[in-house]
């Protein structure tokens, strides 16, 4: 077939692809009714998770599960936004990580708020300026969010999902040449992520300048030509600073989990995982005793985080602890009941990690 005949036939599909979409947006108008009438939740990522699964299994290729996802949490996001639209909270500024991991989950159509701390996005969700929170809560290289768990702790927000997003970071200047840059402006975590490739060009000897975000070092760059900046891929291209070297970080596996926050709970997907906070008496043997509930019932944490709790005494803990399965489940339930004066519950959501 002539090339002319290919385009024709991908002419007629989308055709088809586009009826097919508005025939899908008006079913879930008529969803998006009903559950106004019920006051039930638009955002529902373990229905989310069930439809994917399905498409999954049907698949004859040449799609990817990887493209399958991608494809059908953008149609979701657009098509949630037809229902209600969605307005998210997260850790800004523009072009941060914590943006990219938002429009991940709620799409190009979302009315997207940055905020400049952590505290902010959990009061902008509290105040009903937004529906939901996005915020980082923990990163493979160094380790757990404190100012999260410290929200999460006086918040009646749920988690009501999770991602994990793959960091990368960029060398990016309008420099023309290595050895004119002066000073090099990123997060403070940054600087750690890519202390090897920093002293393999001996940039360990100029000024390093600490910022806020690593998408504001990028803003800086664009206005300094005697300097870099490291920061996200999306960030360079945000504030038009050419990338000099791609993929700097010295852990090429580097991720962070994100979470997101509302005001409503999911219901059971199947493979999920619960968070909660636990808070022990001080004597001999309480946390043995309160982990020892979970083994019992063989319930299989997945991680536990001590954490100080604010209050007056001196050397007082919160525990952060993640296990599989659902609040609902009747062996998490007892425990969740035998410790109930001990626990926050903080959400149970589709498991991802």
């Amino acid at each position: 077939m002539s090339l002319e005949e290919l385009r024709k036939q991908i002419d007629e599909i989308d055709d088809r692809l586009l009826e097919l979409l508005n025939r899908r947006i008006s079913v879930v108008q008529k969803v998006g009714e009903l559950k106004h009438r019920t006051g039930a939740s638009i955002y529902r990522p373990e229905r989310e998770k069930a439809i994917i699964k399905r498409l999954v299994e049907k698949n004859g290729g040449p799609l990817t599960e990887a493209a399958i996802e991608a494809i059908f949490l953008e149609i979701f996001a657009v098509a949630r936004n037809f229902e209600q639209p969605q307005r998210v909270a997260y850790l800004g500024p523009e072009g941060s990580f914590t943006h990219q991991a938002a429009e991940n989950r709620f799409g190009a159509m979302s009315e997207y708020i940055p905020l400049h701390s952590i505290p902010a996005v959990f009061k902008a969700v509290h105040a009903d300026r937004a529906r939901f929170a996005v915020v980082p809560i923990e990163n493979n290289t160094n380790g757990f969010v404190g100012e999260t768990l410290d929200e999460l702790a006086k918040s009646d927000l749920k988690i009501v999902a999770e991602l994990y997003l793959p960091i990368h970071h960029s060398f990016v200047t309008k420099a023309q040449h290595l050895y004119q840059v002066k000073r090099i402006y990123s997060k403070d975590i940054a600087f750690n992520q890519c202390r090897s490739f920093l002293l393999e060009h001996e940039l360990d000897t100029i000024e390093y300048v600490p910022v806020e975000s690593t998408a504001k070092a990028a803003r800086l760059a664009a206005n300094d030509s005697e300097s870099a900046a490291i920061c996200s891929h999306i960030a360079a291209k945000l504030y038009k600073v050419p990338v000099m070297f791609e993929n700097i970080e010295d852990n090429h596996r580097n991720r962070t989990r994100f979470i997101i926050l509302s005001d409503f709970e999911n219901e059971p997907s199947g493979s999920d995982k619960t968070s909660i906070l636990a808070k022990l008496s001080d004597r001999p043997g309480s946390l043995y005793e309160f982990l020892r509930s979970f083994h019992d019932a063989g319930i299989n944490l997945k991680k536990i985080e001590s954490r100080p709790a604010s209050s007056e005494a001196e050397f007082d803990y919160w525990f952060y602890i993640d296990f599989e399965g659902h609040k609902d489940e009747p062996a998490i339930k007892k425990v969740l009941l035998k410790h109930q004066e001990e626990i926050k519950y903080l959400g149970s959501y589709v498991q991802n990690g």
